[in-house]
């Protein structure tokens, strides 16, 4: 592979970008790891071993290219041509390849990101069985565990794409990661091309009424075709006494497109690609972590939010002037929503914590907004008692019902606040300055409408606006 000619570099800028991207993802999960104490770390272990894979995934610079598809179709062969020797075990047999196995493939140094810097990275690929011999959740698993670790999914097909292959091809788009669609054995279905295949997809997917999909994530640039352990091919030998004898002779595997196609993205946008999976795969775990830090922490929070509903009715209660009822809620609202952010150790300013309480007014369909002029209202009346109960002290009474019920108001907007915000703070996890999904944003912003990354943003971004707190 060392003479393998190497893509045209990319200007500058571009592999700034790559840096950027690069360095980011790494800060952004070191500060996922170092945010949690060494007690809540022990018990959530799973996910922060997670985090550390990924990050050691990342300081490696391993790059996993996972090859999928049905029984047959030369999924180890297609990784044995790249590799340039016969590695992985290839035979006539169905499921030859019994449990996914991995070799390393050793690629030209990439062009340096900047000056003094260097962007080597090393790849990984990984051969799996195929997705038709493995049964139900077997499969499923097998192909969600595979998917997950993969930054580039060859998903290979030979001859004719059947319903099984379009419907494992767009199960694994779930995955969220970049797929090159890899026909094989190309000297046997020479009337093949990519325009053909194309078509034969968007009518899979007219039929399935999903054709846009993959009018979107796949287009004809991202199909390859190759000839990865071609036919043996009979061949005339003549010998020097003018004898004939015939022999059979394997021709040399069809493969470059493929593997420039790979070095080129590796080149163009292998460590943006890199960063990219590795937050996408930081941010799922920081939303796990979160959803067990509100379970772990519930009771908790329920004393916490109930000690804040009853300080600020109590307050409400006892304070004359309307206009600081308001004023005295509000400032009560952002205490409790920063207090809950402390317990569950998720990073919360004050000014983060006026938004998230503008968003939680906004989205409760006026209720909360109301109690606030509610509470303003009752606050009027409640003045308006205070100051004649100094002319005639019998008009206390009224001033204490305008008081009971103003606090009983304030009271279940902080309840529902609380609660609301227990939730955002779940889903919010991921944001901030350095959360994942931030710079996940910032790198889908950045990438060419020409790059595999471009592809990915529109699988990712239904996912940014149910996360979006």
């Amino acid at each position: 592979m060392s003479n393998t000619p190497f893509p045209q570099t990319e200007p500058s800028p571009a592999r700034s970008r790559q840096d950027s991207h690069f360095n980011r993802a790494r800060s952004s999960i070191r500060r996922t790891i170092s945010g949690h104490s060494a007690k809540m770390r022990a018990m959530l272990r799973p996910e922060i071993e997670v985090l550390n894979s990924t990050l050691e995934k990342l300081d490696q610079g391993v790059i996993c290219i996972a090859a999928f598809g049905l029984v047959s179709r030369g999924k180890s062969a297609v990784l044995n041509a790249l590799i340039g020797q016969k590695i992985l075990q290839t035979g006539p047999l169905h499921g030859v390849t019994q449990y996914p196995r991995s070799v390393r493939w050793t690629i030209p140094p990439l062009p340096p990101l900047n000056k003094g810097g260097s962007s080597q990275v090393q790849v990984e690929l990984i051969d799996t069985p195929g997705l038709d011999e493995i049964e139900g959740q077997a499969r499923a698993k097998m192909a969600q565990d595979v998917a997950r670790q993969a930054d580039l999914i060859l998903f290979v097909v030979s001859g004719d794409i059947t319903r099984t292959e379009y419907e494992a091809l767009c199960q694994l788009r779930k995955a969220q990661k970049a797929i090159i669609l890899v026909f094989n054995k190309i000297d046997l279905y020479p009337e093949q091309d990519r325009q053909t295949i194309y078509a034969n997809l968007q009518k899979l997917g007219a039929a399935s009424g999903d054709d846009s999909i993959l009018q979107e994530l796949l287009s004809p640039d991202e199909i390859v075709m190759v000839a990865a352990e071609p036919a043996p091919l009979q061949v005339r030998v003549e010998m020097p006494d003018g004898k004939v004898s015939y022999e059979w002779e394997s021709p040399p595997p069809q493969i470059n497109e493929l593997k420039q196609k790979i070095l080129k993205i590796l080149n163009r946008e292998g460590r943006s690609l890199l960063a990219l999976n590795a937050l996408v795969q930081a941010r799922d775990v920081e939303e796990r972590i979160a959803r067990k830090s509100i379970e772990m922490r519930e009771k908790e929070a329920e004393d916490l939010i109930w000690q804040f509903t009853k300080y600020k009715a109590i307050a409400i209660a006892i304070n004359p002037i309307a206009f600081l009822d308001v004023i005295g809620g509000t400032l009560t609202d952002l205490a409790l929503i920063r207090a809950l952010a402390k317990l569950y150790n998720l990073p919360m300013t004050s000014y983060e914590a006026g938004k998230l309480l503008k968003t939680i007014l906004l989205s409760s369909g006026g209720l909360l907004l109301g109690e606030i002029g509610t509470t303003f209202l009752w606050g009027l009346g409640k003045s308006a008692a205070a100051i004649s109960a100094g002319e005639n002290p019998s008009n206390i009474t009224a001033y204490a019902g305008a008081a009971i019920a103003q606090a009983g108001i304030a009271g279940y907007g902080a309840y529902a606040i609380g609660r609301a915000a227990q939730v955002y703070l779940e889903k919010g996890c991921t944001w901030g300055d350095n959360g994942p999904n931030t710079v996940i944003q910032e790198i889908l912003n950045q990438v060419e409408s020409h790059t595999i990354l471009y592809r990915l943003r529109t699988e990712l971004q239904p996912h940014f606006d149910k996360s979006t707190p």
